[in-house]
């Protein structure tokens, strides 16, 4: 099977390990900045640049695998991860009136000593699976498994509704990561139904928001769990 480095001894191999390390270094560096950012505007403004950089590594894997379904499949999730999920988020986030996450179960520098361990952590477990085929594309395949962590991190310490989607998000992102450097792309009805499940799931999540505003006036998780009848 054709690799992102099987032409590393060239020039052109070289630019591609490269811009690989370049890639997934940005889908690691926005998540950290999202652990990072309370801005919840700064947050989402991260969300679909992370997008782009995922949307590069899909048109990189395309790039080595000499697919036009490739280049499709990268062409979607440029256009689900940057414009559409960003613009409904953004459109959840006016609607709304709230600029900033509530104090976290865990501060910023708590957060980002976590951002660090989950990543070694992800670096430790991943090891075995570099192992069975070494390249240059599974060699960053900590980075999509850091990603995940760091999404379920930010479910379980983020209290506003919208944190929780991008957590979830985020999730999503880092498994899709995972998949193009793992299985070297990802067939195009697959990433297709995925994203579409993805985008469905983003807008009951609207539409659950804009009820829980209107019923108890916001989304703050924990003050919703203080409710009783």
């Amino acid at each position: 099977m054709t690799t992102i480095a099987a032409t590393a001894a060239g020039p052109t191999g070289v630019a591609s390990v490269q811009l690989l390390d370049l890639l997934c270094g940005g889908v690691l560096l926005t998540a950290v900045l999202i652990l990072w950012r309370r801005e919840l505007a700064a947050i989402v403004r991260l969300l679909a640049l992370q997008g782009v950089f995922i949307a590069g590594l899909a048109a990189l894997v395309a790039g080595a695998e000499g697919g036009v379904a490739g280049y499709l499949v990268a062409l979607g999730v440029l256009a689900l991860k940057t414009f559409v999920i960003p613009a409904v988020l953004r459109r959840v986030l006016a609607d709304s009136g709230e600029a900033r996450e509530t104090e976290p179960l865990v501060n910023v520098a708590a957060s980002l000593l976590a951002a660090a361990l989950l990543t070694l952590l992800a670096y430790v477990v991943s090891q075995p699976l570099v192992a069975l085929a070494p390249s240059a594309a599974t060699r960053a395949l900590p980075v999509g498994v850091a990603v995940v962590l760091l999404g379920f991190f930010v479910l379980v310490t983020r209290r506003r509704a919208l944190s929780q989607v991008v957590g979830f998000l985020l999730l999503d992102n880092g498994i899709t990561t995972t998949a193009f450097l793992a299985a070297s792309g990802v067939p195009l009805v697959v990433e297709l139904g995925v994203s579409l499940d993805v985008l469905l799931v983003v807008l009951v999540l609207q539409i659950l928001a804009a009820r829980m505003r209107t019923t108890f006036g916001g989304t703050d998780l924990d003050e919703l769990n203080e409710l009783r009848d």
